[in-house]
């Protein structure tokens, strides 16, 4: 199935140009094992074509539906990546940089849904939890972080006399 995000190679003439595609719940239906299941998002692309190369910057800005990590519920992250890509045009593909695509010179058009997809996924931060709210107090389930407190396990500090007896002998030297 041809996808969406493609861009037509064949009558593309050198020099600058802008494409701009939308990005939502059905493009993320196309990566089954995506954490990310839905989002509104617009990728910008501009390029510069010339006879060997495409060089592309690809703005992508929206927000995604997540699942925090402290209380499970769905919340709305905003995101907002650029990233560089260049598409060299050769006899065949090859793959050596994860930043440079290459395309056999005569492919008649380019699709960019994966790398739109990873550069989507690179921008998402490691951790994703419900913004705080403006008095700086966390908007998560109420009920779910008060059973978190319930069910936090308190840990026990006891002394190894082994772990004492390697620290006496740190501190003399």
């Amino acid at each position: 199935m041809p996808s969406s995000y493609t861009i037509s190679l064949s009558g593309l003439k050198e020099g600058h140009h802008t494409i701009d595609f939308e990005i939502d719940k059905e493009f993320f239906e196309q990566f089954e094992e995506s954490e990310v299941k839905e989002g509104s998002l617009i990728a910008n692309i501009e390029m510069d074509k010339r006879s060997s190369h495409l060089d592309m910057i690809i703005r992508v800005s929206g927000s995604l539906r997540l699942s925090c990590d402290r209380c499970l519920e769905m919340f709305s992250q905003p995101v907002g990546s650029e990233n560089r890509l260049l598409v060299k045009f050769g006899k065949s593909i090859e793959d050596i940089d994860p930043d440079i695509l290459s395309l056999p010179a005569d492919e008649y058009e380019l699709d960019l849904q994966q790398q739109i997809y990873e550069f989507i996924i690179l921008a998402l931060p490691i951790k994703r939890v419900h913004p705080a709210d403006k008095n700086g107090k966390s908007t998560c389930d109420p009920f779910m972080l008060k059973k978190l407190e319930e069910l936090l396990i308190e840990e026990e500090k006891e002394n190894d006399p082994r772990w004492d007896e390697l620290k006496k002998l740190m501190n003399d030297n």
